[in-house]
């Protein structure tokens, strides 16, 4: 069992930067790829970015690469998505997932979900 937490959302203009948390309970963390995930309002919930369990190779969106970064530290159960130079389109619920998956882009692969922060840019 897994629970998390996410926090860190918040409002920010466009160009901005915010940096999303998610602390993850349990002592078996470090088996777990653990995935972002965002949805808008009217839209379905879309991949951001993921990490293996060990952070050694992570995976992106198109949308956000070379904005976002993703990193994990098994030794504080936590995992982190560094956002950078946001857009309005960026504007969503953000979800922290866990998954024993390799496929780590499809959200039905997630076994664990936090209940979500919301970010949201203004132009």
């Amino acid at each position: 069992q897994v629970q998390l937490v996410e926090s860190g959302g918040g409002l920010v203009q466009a160009g901005g930067s915010l940096r999303l948390s998610c602390a993850a309970s349990g002592r078996t963390f470090s088996r777990y790829a653990m995935g972002w995930f965002r949805q808008a309002p009217g839209k379905e919930r879309e991949f951001v970015a993921a990490i293996t369990w060990s952070g050694g190779s992570t995976d992106y969106a198109d949308s956000v690469k070379g904005r976002f970064t993703i990193s994990r530290d098994n030794a504080k159960n936590t995992v982190y998505l560094q956002m950078n130079s946001l857009k309005p389109e960026d504007t969503a619920v953000y979800y922290c997932a866990a998954t024993g998956s390799y496929f780590l882009r499809f959200r039905n692969e997630y076994g664990y979900w936090g209940q979500g922060t919301q970010v949201t840019v203004s132009s």
